[in-house]
């Protein structure tokens, strides 16, 4: 199946939206980024990748914003993480439109369709579950207890929100960030794929009836 779509997905820790990325990727015949998008911005910033995997979607000192007046803080004032943090944001960024730029694909994640969000072809999704179907993959998945599984949940999830939420002028899962909101529990994953290529192809389909 060709498109012109680049896809980001968001995603509840536990939702399975990284296996549906890489699933819906394989089945349009596009690239799926993901961890890769990391490794590429060390290498075209210059930073380490270590740098990136510390920072990746985890912003760990933003607290020095927040207690801050707006304006009372100049970039060469923030505490160091703080500044770094912001390297990494801006150079994974440049990065994702750079790949938004050389064809259709999928991206996970770390504000992708915020980055993208002038970009015509974006379709944004975000991926969804109830908490204890959550919970049951992850224990499934990491061999934990099921309270170990939901604390694993509420941490990543306060930290992708943490993330968005402040590089972004949106709501992370809020319905109104987003194109399109998929619970996957409702039809597992590869019924949640077989969905999203329907979606993906009714909207190149509305696109092209509109070029003509």
């Amino acid at each position: 199946m060709k498109t012109n779509a680049v896809i980001t997905i968001g995603r509840q820790f536990g939702s399975g939206g990284r296996e549906v990325g890489i699933k819906l990727a394989a089945k349009l015949g596009i690239p799926y980024y993901d961890k890769a998008l990391l490794r590429r911005a060390a290498k075209e910033s210059g930073l380490q990748e270590s740098i990136f995997q510390t920072f990746d979607e985890k912003p760990k000192n933003l607290f020095y914003l927040f207690s801050a007046e707006p304006g009372a803080m100049h970039m060469g004032e923030l505490p160091y993480d703080v500044m770094l943090e912001e390297q990494v944001f801006t150079a994974a960024g440049e990065v994702i439109k750079k790949c938004a730029q050389e064809g259709p694909c999928v991206i996970i994640g770390r504000c992708a369709d915020y980055i993208l969000r002038k970009n015509p072809a974006l379709l944004s999704l975000f991926i969804y579950a109830p908490l204890e179907e959550r919970a049951e993959r992850i224990v499934t998945m990491k061999g934990v207890n099921l309270e170990t599984a939901k604390n694993m949940i509420h941490k990543e999830d306060r930290h992708r929100a943490s993330y968005y939420n402040y590089y972004t002028s949106k709501k992370w899962g809020d319905i109104r960030s987003y194109h399109f909101c998929i619970d996957s529990s409702q039809l597992g994953i590869d019924g949640t794929v077989t969905l999203i290529e329907q979606i993906v192809t009714m909207r190149d389909q509305m696109v092209q009836n509109e070029d003509r």
